[in-house]
């Protein structure tokens, strides 16, 4: 089945990033440690060109959000027969800043890695997207991305309602080849199961944003 971001909240996009992208990623990501679960990055000075709303990273976010369009968060994950975990059923409701400032609908606060993070109105989350771009192919076997389709029109998600909501949505396994994106809107609901033919898996997952934040609040970003 093929999934399109207006309708379902995710699109498959193959062969986004060419060998030159892909070296310069590999290169870019290979000093950071590979036996963490998934690792928050701010520094990739390497990328910003490709992360840019021009680039050929960023010009898929800036597609549905705008020039204005900026990369706000960076997570890698680093799946392999070592590193080999699983997460339910969730949505992603926080975002990252460089320093806590109290302001009016941003919170609770919490401190991920050293870094702060705030929950926004549903407001801010609805109007960002995720990319997640694949080093290494993914087939059934290997922990894909799990997502509920359609489920990011309905809010902000109260766990009790999580699984029946899955069941109405259904799941799709997020298959990809070396090189392709995945896009979605940030507030769906995804998972990822344990690899059952476990096998290096590296996804670099960025959130972009083309919202200034308010009351002094700066996104944190990734330079």
């Amino acid at each position: 089945m093929s999934l399109t971001l207006a309708t379902d909240g995710a699109q498959h996009i193959p062969a986004a990033l060419d060998a030159e992208s892909l070296a310069t990623l590999e290169v870019a990501l290979a000093p950071q440690p590979t036996d963490r679960a998934g690792l928050r990055l701010a520094n990739l000075p390497a990328l910003a060109s490709m992360l840019s709303a021009s680039g050929p990273i960023g010009q898929h976010a800036a597609a549905h959000l705008g020039a204005a369009a900026r990369s706000v968060r960076a997570i890698l994950f680093d799946k392999s027969a070592t590193t080999n975990w699983a997460l339910g059923w969730h949505q992603d409701r926080t975002i990252a800043v460089r320093q806590r400032i109290e302001t009016p609908g941003f919170g609770p606060w919490t401190v991920k890695s050293g870094i702060q993070h705030v929950a926004p109105p549903q407001s801010l989350l609805d109007r960002m997207l995720t990319l997640r771009l694949h080093l290494d192919p993914v087939d059934a076997h290997n922990a894909p991305l799990l997502i509920a389709p359609g489920s990011h029109r309905q809010g902000r998600v109260a766990e009790s309602d999580v699984a029946a909501l899955v069941d109405g949505c259904g799941a799709h396994a997020c298959l990809a080849a070396r090189g392709d994106i995945w896009l979605y809107a940030t507030p769906i609901l995804h998972a990822s199961e344990t690899a059952r033919d476990p096998r290096r898996r590296r996804v670099l997952q960025l959130d972009y944003s083309a919202v200034s934040l308010p009351g002094g609040l700066e996104w944190l970003g990734v330079k």
